[in-house]
């Protein structure tokens, strides 16, 4: 473990932000996760080329302000992206189109379509700085800066809770359908249906590990600009030892893959332009000082010594409407795109 990392977060609505560094230890399956502690960092499809980042936290601390922050400063030198990528929306054209011919023809219930845009950098912003802005305008949501030496330096700006709790109290949530914010939302039945499959999915998963499940919702929540369809599931587990096996099982959620699961991982996998890397796996404090809270990895942008790449994807469905879908990602991008204006 002679590879050091640490994270920075903030919990939603804290007030404090939470240090975590340490020797790094790379994992290949959710499974390995079981009985281990420190700063969880998982990629969409952890393997061996692309493991689980397991931060130590022989360093912990927390921080009441920012201006205490700048004495944190244990980013190495960042990796160059070496060419701007120029034609987006014609690969997510031809994405969709492969995509949704197989949601038509009864393939699958459910496929996730994501896409990364990159943006060159015109001005000297610190990641600090940057976790900073997130902090301020995105109170609702888990906040976190997160480096080790293979995954590089990634802003996560997330409202998605994948697993969070103590020994005997546990949480995690159906998150799905996306509009822009108002105080009236309507939601349509194509975001209904998608909300309610991974509701369904997620029930399944944890019967498989108790029979303790408490389902509230689905309601209308907020994150940053933008609004979600929302069901919480409360649980207890007879034993926690193999929260790995829980992680595996859930992991990814319908939210970031689709339906059937297993399918529709290998089918992104085979299809999407682009590499998720650590987009859509997830992040978070592991038995630290007793808590776990695990979050899906989607508002992000990973840094670079000369720009970023930003994340951001959503659900499809047989209904779906590309112009509809594009846009939703467009509004999506902004919860990071905002942020470096």
């Amino acid at each position: 473990m002679d590879m050091q990392g640490f994270a920075l977060f903030r919990l939603p609505y804290a007030q404090e932000m939470t240090y975590i560094a340490g020797g790094v230890t790379q994992l290949s399956s959710c499974t390995a996760l079981s009985d281990k502690q420190g700063f969880v960092f998982a990629p969409f499809a952890p393997s061996d080329s692309l493991p689980i980042q397991l931060i130590a936290p022989e360093e912990v601390e927390v921080f009441s302000s920012f201006s205490s922050l700048s004495r944190i400063s244990r980013i190495s030198s960042l990796s160059r992206i070496s060419s701007f990528s120029s034609s987006p929306k014609e690969n997510y054209h031809i994405d969709f189109h492969n995509f949704h011919a197989h949601l038509t023809n009864g393939d699958f219930q459910k496929l996730v379509l994501s896409r990364s845009i990159e943006i060159e950098k015109s001005e000297e912003v610190s990641p600090l700085d940057l976790f900073r802005r997130a902090c301020e305008r995105y109170p609702r949501v888990l906040v976190s800066l997160a480096y080790t030496p293979q995954s590089g330096l990634w802003l996560t700006a997330t409202p998605e809770i994948l697993l969070s709790g103590t020994n005997l109290e546990w949480h995690t949530m159906a998150l799905a359908g996306t509009m822009p914010f108002a105080e009236q939302v309507r939601w349509s039945d194509k975001n209904i249906q998608e909300q309610r499959y991974v509701a369904t999915y997620i029930t399944r998963q944890l019967e498989q590990f108790t029979d303790d499940i408490h389902e509230e919702g689905p309601y209308t929540t907020r994150a940053a600009h933008l609004a979600h369809l929302r069901s919480d599931f409360r649980f207890s587990l007879p034993d926690a030892s193999h929260l790995g096996d829980l992680l595996q099982a859930l992991h990814p959620t319908p939210a970031v893959c689709g339906l059937p699961k297993q399918e529709a991982f290998q089918f992104i996998l085979d299809y999407e332009h682009h590499q998720r890397s650590y987009y859509s796996g997830f992040l978070g404090p592991l038995f630290v000082n007793g808590q776990t809270n695990l979050y899906v990895t989607l508002r992000c942008m990973q840094l670079f010594e000369n720009g970023y790449r930003l994340y951001a994807g959503g659900g499809l469905l047989k209904d779906s409407v590309e112009e509809q879908e594009w846009q939703e990602t467009e509004t999506k991008l902004d919860t990071m795109r905002r942020l470096l204006l």
